[in-house]
C-alpha cells in the first residue's frame, strides 16, 4: 500500500480503495452495505478500459472520460449494477477527496441512466416456477427461500438475505424484523410449510448466524448474497423457468402489497406487515389493476343502498 509520504501522485484507484476499507466512513456502514460496497468495488478493480485495467491508473490521471467508458462497460450488465457501482466509486473518490488524495471526483462528471418508477407484478404462477426451479438444484435452494420469504411477509429481498436465525421465534413461529431501510420493527406469522423449511435452515446452517447465505462457503466462511449477485443468480433461475425478462426480485414485496390490497386487507393491517407508518408510501408498491377498480367501483355502487 502507498503512503502519503510516498507522494499523492503515485497513488492508484487499488490503493485509494485499500485506504477507503480502513476508513472510518467503510466501518461505520451496516454490514450488509459492506458486502454490497465491497462487491461494487471489486467490479470496479477489474474493469478494463482500453485494454487497461482501472485499478492501476492513478488518482492524478483517472479522467471523466474515463469513468465514463468504464460505466459503459457496466450497463453492458445492466443499468441497476452500473449504476449501483458508480454510486460506490463516488463515495470513494469523495473520500479520496476528503483526505487529500484526489482533487476532483472523475466519478461525478457523467449522469447515469434513470431507472423508471417500477409497478411490476409477479403472479401466483410465476412464483411457483421459480420456487419449483430453484428448489430442484440444491445450489439456488437458498435463493428460492429468499424469494418465497420476500413474497410471503411482503419483505424487501435485502432484508431477507440478511437474516439471522436470532430473528426468528421458532417456538412461536413468528419472524421478528428490524426492517434495514425504514428501521420499522415488525412481527410477522410464519406459515407451517415455511417454518419446516427454515427448521432444515437451521438444521443445515445452524452453526453460523445468517439463514440463507450462500450454499458454498469462501475460505471456510459462510457469507450472505450481494444484491448484485442475487439479482444475477436470481435472473438465472428466472431464464431456467421460462419466466418474462420484466420480471425483477425487488417485485416480489410490492406483489404481496397488491395482492392484500386486492384481497380487501384495510391499510392499517397491510401497513404492520410492509412496515409502512404513512399510507401514501404504500402506494410504490401497489399496482393500479382491473381486479382493484373494479372492486373499488363496486362498492361504491352500494354505498348508501342500506339507507
Amino acid at each position: 500500500m502507498v503512503t502519503i509520504a510516498d507522494g499523492v501522485e503515485h497513488m492508484n484507484i487499488n490503493n485509494l480503495a485499500d485506504k477507503y476499507y480502513l476508513s472510518n466512513d467503510f466501518s461505520t456502514l451496516a454490514d450488509k452495505t459492506k458486502v454490497d460496497y465491497r462487491y461494487c468495488i471489486g467490479i470496479l478493480l477489474a474493469t478494463k478500459v482500453d485494454g487497461k485495467s482501472v485499478s492501476g491508473i492513478s488518482l492524478t490521471k483517472m479522467t471523466g472520460a474515463i469513468a465514463r467508458r468504464s460505466y459503459e462497460v457496466w450497463l453492458a450488465r445492466g443499468t441497476y449494477l452500473a449504476n449501483a457501482v458508480t454510486s460506490v466509486a463516488r463515495k470513494v473518490y469523495s473520500y479520496g477527496m476528503e483526505m487529500g488524495y484526489a482533487e476532483t471526483n472523475p466519478f461525478s462528471t457523467f449522469k447515469r441512466k434513470t431507472t423508471h418508477v417500477r409497478n411490476t407484478v409477479w403472479t401466483k404462477e410465476q412464483v411457483i416456477q421459480f420456487l419449483d426451479e430453484a428448489y430442484a438444484d440444491f445450489q439456488y435452494r437458498n435463493v428460492g427461500l429468499i424469494v418465497q420469504m420476500a413474497y410471503e411477509w411482503c419483505q424487501r429481498v435485502g432484508d431477507m438475505r440478511m437474516l439471522q436465525f436470532s430473528n426468528i421465534d421458532f417456538d412461536n413461529s413468528v419472524l421478528n424484523l428490524q426492517q434495514s431501510k425504514r428501521r420499522s420493527v415488525v412481527h410477522l406469522p410464519i406459515s407451517v410449510d415455511l417454518l419446516e423449511m427454515l427448521v432444515q435452515q437451521r438444521e443445515d446452517y445452524g452453526f453460523q448466524p445468517y439463514v440463507v447465505p450462500h450454499y458454498k462457503p469462501l475460505r471456510g466462511v459462510y457469507k450472505t448474497y450481494s444484491m448484485v449477485r442475487l439479482s444475477k443468480v436470481g435472473r438465472r433461475v428466472m431464464d431456467m423457468a421460462n419466466l418474462p425478462s420484466e420480471l425483477r426480485l425487488m417485485d416480489l414485496r410490492r406483489t404481496g402489497t397488491t395482492e392484500m390490497v386486492e384481497a380487501g386487507v384495510p391499510m392499517g393491517q397491510i401497513m404492520s406487515v410492509t412496515g409502512h407508518a404513512n399510507p401514501q408510501s404504500v402506494k410504490p408498491y401497489m399496482k393500479n389493476t382491473y381486479d382493484s377498480a373494479n372492486n373499488a367501483l363496486t362498492l361504491r355502487k352500494t354505498y348508501g343502498t342500506s339507507k
